[in-house]
């Protein structure tokens, strides 16, 4: 552990059995030197400007995959209007863009009071799921009407819900998180009524996202091992009884163990995809399989395959350098807070924001099996996207917030003092 992150820590405080992954040099990574990027990450507003960079270029390329890769089933699905899709994404956009602006300006008490109302309305909307306002689709039972606006799946804001509520319970308990009582009591609760409730809708994506969140935050705060094995052990069991039971997670599993088995060709399809694109693409609107052999998942889960037969190796690998990028910057903010809260927020988010998209990539390459969750920023779906982005609003208000920056940011609001000018009395110089 280094030497600055003991001298803040004060003398009656416990040392817990593992060294928390935010003790460490992280928040000095990079910034050795005298190269242009240890210069430029030495920026006081370095993790903020990364955060927005990279959001902003992942959003920039979602609107374009999903103008491309819905068209041909939006045309299909919605009377041949090609641009469906493409409207409701951008109309989320437009309020998900001025949500994460203005959380970004929001203060810790404000945060912490939004975790705990979100937790309570993520509840009663998932609740409400299993009235006649849910939607079941492809057997989930995942979605809520409201009126005019179409659907909203809740459980996308119950992740952001449950980062923020469990960052507020563990910052309260600093000092008695080796205790594994008081780490788990009563944050494992929370994700206990979440991911009960998210599986009785059988979206067992989400409850994968869920049950990583959780892991991840306990991680980050120095969980002790023996703690985080119990857990794994109880997941496994929990994942085997769940796929064992299930004849169509059955069947998911002997296609990605034999794709010759497979009910759908899709996962194949979208290899085809991939490989289709070469090192350069075959150009933005051409791809072929979203013609049908992606079918409804070509603007969803598998938007990260017609992104790559468009756009070519070189388009997907700069996708996972923005998803590196951001990831690492959201993990610099969180070593970087002198506030626990806001340290332990800005992991949960990037947790959830990079397991996602990790697992989805993961999914399109064939490298897991199909689990159906969307790549953040990029898949259509406008809950998923104004979640995202109230992850980011988050991010950006814990970078703000680092002390460097807020130094920087104070000065620059603090007004100009007068200018004080002197006159001299005395003779005058002559013409």
């Amino acid at each position: 552990m280094s030497a600055a992150i003991d001298a803040r820590r004060p003398n009656n405080r416990p040392r817990r059995g593992r060294d928390s992954l935010l003790e460490t040099g992280l928040a000095r990574f990079g910034t050795g030197g005298d190269s242009g990027l240890a210069r430029a990450l030495s920026h006081p507003l370095a993790d903020y400007y990364l955060v927005l960079a990279t959001t902003t270029l992942l959003v920039g390329l979602g609107v374009l995959m999903v103008l491309s890769a819905s068209s041909v089933w939006s045309s299909v699905t919605n009377q041949g209007d090609a641009y469906y899709y493409l409207v409701r994404q951008v109309a989320f956009l437009c309020v998900g863009v001025p949500t994460a602006w203005w959380l970004s300006r929001r203060q810790p008490t404000v945060l912490m009071a939004l975790g705990w109302i979100g937790m309570v309305v993520s509840i009663v909307l998932l609740v409400l799921v299993f009235t006649p306002l849910g939607i079941e689709s492809y057997g989930n039972r995942a979605w809520l009407s409201v009126g005019v606006l179409g659907t909203i799946q809740p459980s996308e804001f119950a992740k952001a819900s449950l980062v923020l509520w469990t960052a507020a319970v563990l910052a309260n308990r600093t000092r008695t998180l080796g205790d594994p009582k008081r780490l788990l009591f009563p944050s494992l609760l929370g994700f206990a009524v979440i991911e009960g409730l998210v599986l009785l809708q059988h979206d067992v994506g989400t409850a994968l996202i869920i049950a990583l969140i959780m892991f991840g935050m306990f991680w980050f705060v120095g969980a002790p091992l023996r703690v985080l094995l119990a857990l794994g052990g109880v997941a496994v069991v929990g994942v085997g009884a769940l796929v064992a039971t299930d004849p169509e997670r059955m069947t998911r599993i002997f296609a990605f163990l034999d794709p010759t088995a497979a009910a759908s060709d899709q996962p194949m399809n979208a290899i085809y995809a991939l490989a289709s694109g070469g090192w350069w693409g075959l150009g933005l609107g051409a791809s072929r399989q979203k013609w049908g052999g992606l079918y409804n998942g070509a603007q969803t889960d598998y938007v990260f395959a017609v992104l790559g037969e468009e756009m070519g190796l070189i388009g997907s690998l700069f996708v996972l350098l923005l998803f590196f990028v951001l990831g690492f910057a959201g993990l610099r903010i969180a070593a970087r807070s002198t506030s626990k809260f806001l340290s332990y927020t800005a992991a949960g988010m990037t947790a959830w924001i990079i397991c996602q998209a990790a697992i989805n990539i993961f999914v399109v390459m064939r490298m897991l099996p199909v689990v159906g969750v969307p790549l953040p920023f990029l898949s259509q779906g406008g809950s998923a996207l104004l979640a995202n982005l109230v992850a980011v609003g988050v991010l950006l208000s814990a970078a703000r917030q680092e002390p460097g920056a807020a130094r920087l940011l104070a000065s620059g609001r603090r007004p100009r003092q007068p200018r004080l000018t002197s006159v001299i009395d005395g003779p005058q110089p002559r013409d």
